[in-house]
């Protein structure tokens, strides 16, 4: 009877640690929470998970990523604090979508570090016609741009990895280009701005003559792949564009599908990350090394050498910005002359301007008085 009873008690133990064990949740030491994409959006959220896997497969440490229920920031900030909640000692957040919930979680959770890509984070939430802080987030009084100690914010320099692919494209021998971003954030403007003078800077130094270049420059209003930015790809390729920039997130793929249906004359110019395995039928992209800068910042942080509390900016001086290797695509543009360019931006030869003029009359003003190469037009 002892021995049953040992016996009964044993099984009973070891039952109740199974039973334990599987209660127990898989934790994750490294978080990233995907903006409106996913992490295989060939874009920027997969860009930055990259990074975010590369180091932690390296270093044999645990990773996730979560997908918040909504485009909101009480959605972003519920789906950071699941992530915490599931161990997260560091969190990747890319896009400037997330700055209002990254404002949010530095002081609530002073133990975790956030990576914040595209944005800094701060308490407004909309702006007013003159650029002042309209509506801030419930609970403020006033508006705050404070970065934490556990915050790292990192931009890009879009504007430059723009004028390299306008460069490459009238280097090439491209006259008539489009531009279709996705919004005009500061992103994407950037981007269509370096577009412009990188085309402008090509021409000047090929003696064309003046307003040689034509590009058509639209804004979407989403980054979402959808069947109607196909239709109107397909008619600017019908109507002579030869090469169309889609900054655009996932809207890109739309704009991949209308070239495929062009003869060879259809090109794309890709955006964010090298997204030439899409399709065929982009010649180039305008990149920002999303991978890198996510892993230098995670390599920053388990090394103890991270410097919060601060915005940093990758540009070419230190190859945060460029386009890919493979200049396969391309029949005149080649490597010597992408090298040659990209020296004299690294060398801070040219000023190139970013986000500093948003509306279409201002950016049509800038290109009549500094982009004598260039006409621009805006239109669907």
């Amino acid at each position: 009877m002892k021995k049953l009873g040992l016996s009964l008690l044993s099984l009973l133990v070891m039952f109740m640690v199974v039973t334990m064990a599987s209660c127990q949740k898989d934790t994750y030491e490294i978080a990233l929470i995907t903006d409106v994409g996913t992490i295989d959006d060939k874009s920027f959220n997969q860009g930055a998970w990259e990074g975010v896997e590369k180091y932690a497969k390296e270093n044999d440490i645990s990773h996730e990523y979560y997908q918040p229920a909504a485009k909101t920031t009480p959605a972003y900030v519920e789906a950071i604090e699941l992530a915490i909640d599931n161990g997260a000692e560091t969190v990747v957040t890319p896009g400037y979508l997330f700055e209002n919930a990254i404002w949010i979680v530095q002081t609530e959770y002073p133990g975790v570090n956030f990576i914040l890509l595209d944005g800094s984070p701060h308490n407004v939430i909309s702006w007013d016609e003159e650029g002042n802080p309209d509506e801030l987030v419930e609970g403020s009084d006033s508006a705050d741009f404070t970065i934490e100690d556990n915050v790292l914010s990192i931009f890009y320099a879009e504007e430059e990895s723009g004028f390299l692919a306008g460069y490459a494209a009238v280097k090439e021998g491209f006259t008539d280009l489009g531009f279709m971003g996705g919004m005009a954030v500061p992103a994407v403007i950037r981007f269509g701005h370096g577009f412009v003078q990188g085309a402008n800077y090509a021409a000047e130094e090929d003696e064309y003559q003046e307003d040689a270049i034509s590009i058509r420059y639209t804004y979407l209003g989403t980054f979402n792949e959808d069947s109607t930015y196909q239709t109107r790809a397909a008619s600017w390729y019908s109507s002579g564009i030869e090469a169309i920039f889609a900054a655009a997130g996932g809207a890109g793929n739309s704009v991949m599908k209308a070239a495929e249906q062009e003869d060879d004359d259809a090109w794309v110019i890709g955006v964010d990350v090298d997204q030439s395995a899409e399709s065929e039928t982009v010649i180039t992209s305008a990149k920002k090394e999303l991978n890198n800068s996510v892993y230098d910042a995670l390599a920053s942080i388990y090394d103890d050498s991270f410097e919060g509390g601060r915005s940093v900016n990758y540009d070419a001086t230190i190859d945060g910005v460029g386009l890919p290797d493979d200049f396969s695509r391309f029949t005149t543009f080649t490597e010597t002359m992408y090298d040659d360019i990209f020296a004299l931006i690294a060398d801070d030869e040219f000023d190139i301007i970013g986000a500093e003029v948003t509306g279409e009359d201002d950016v049509l003003s800038y290109i009549d008085d500094e982009s004598p190469y260039v006409t621009v037009t805006f239109r669907d």
